[in-house]
């Protein structure tokens, strides 16, 4: 199977089709399983590098068989279980897979996330992958818990970016909505966001307005603006959406108070988790934080062989 997998990864082979089951799980979560199959693939062979796992195949018996545990070593929201089980179902299709938590679900210190047993050898060389994985994706869900409870009660939604790891963009943004977050756009493609530098070139947030709605009339279209100025313009214009760009306090409540209700607002721009919750009482609508993918700490997780033979 590591021959399997690192020629899929090379692009000399075939990338071998998800157990039934872990694809339904990924389908339900949101995310395509093809994809999810093709990024692990990818992972694996890159550990692989084309050979072995020279540790591995010098201690372990190639007959030995076992369970191991993915324990969680300090408390978080998991995230990723469907993901690490593709890792070890990809390296070998006898490694069975028990799901002891479900995506979304806070976790304590010491719990068991996921039962992983059979051949002791494909378990220890998938490990670091399904950990990577699991470790990165449950602490963007932890984060975003984190600033989902900071304004809970508010009515303001916490929102991510597309400041996400280049091949991990779906997969991170998963991550958000298990940690009670709401997803931005997903590409550039999906909706229209005017910025600064093309209300420069197209001279004027009107204009900037104007041309994307010639453009892509049915599109979801959100304006930033830096200025209560520009805000009064996107309105004027028909904007629906207006991201507010390092506003502070008091200019979220003076844009709100211009809005009435007219569009949806969004804070951005060097938000923190400590005041989180006074941004949010402002009354806009959500919080764009950036800080949920690109500077989320992994949670720590590890595996366990708890039972070999």
């Amino acid at each position: 199977m590591t021959e399997r997998v690192s020629a899929a990864a090379d692009g000399n082979g075939p990338v071998p089709d998800l157990n039934p089951a872990i694809a339904r799980r990924l389908t339900a979560a949101g995310l395509d399983p093809g994809a999810v199959r093709s990024f692990v693939a990818a992972a694996l062979g890159e550990d692989l590098a084309g050979g072995i796992d020279v540790t591995t195949a010098a201690t372990v018996p190639a007959a030995e068989r076992g369970r191991g545990e993915l324990v969680a070593r300090t408390p978080g929201v998991v995230a990723g279980l469907p993901v690490a089980e593709a890792v070890f179902w990809l390296l070998s299709a006898e490694v069975d897979c028990v799901p002891q938590a479900a995506d979304g679900d806070p976790v304590a210190a010491g719990q068991s996330l996921l039962t992983v047993s059979g051949p002791v050898g494909p378990i220890l060389t998938a490990e670091r992958t399904a950990l990577n994985l699991l470790c990165h994706l449950s602490g963007v869900a932890t984060l975003t818990r984190r600033w989902v409870d900071a304004v809970a009660g508010t009515g303001a939604s916490i929102r991510d970016t597309r400041k996400t790891l280049p091949g991990m963009r779906a997969l991170e943004k998963y991550a958000v909505r298990c940690g009670g977050g709401v997803n931005h756009r997903m590409s550039l493609s999906d909706a229209a966001l005017i910025k600064d530098n093309h209300v420069a070139a197209a001279g004027s947030v009107g204009a900037a307005f104007a041309a994307v709605r010639a453009q892509a009339p049915g599109l979801p279209l959100e304006v930033e603006c830096d200025t209560l100025e520009q805000v009064a313009e996107a309105l004027a214009a028909g904007a629906d959406l207006i991201l507010l760009d390092n506003f502070d306090v008091p200019a979220l409540v003076r844009a709100v108070r211009l809005t009435g209700g007219r569009a949806l607002l969004e804070a951005s721009g060097g938000l923190a988790l400590a005041s989180a919750r006074e941004v949010a009482q402002t009354g806009v609508d959500f919080l764009a934080v950036g800080a949920l993918t690109h500077s989320a700490p992994a949670l720590d997780i590890g595996l366990d062989l708890v039972q070999a033979r």
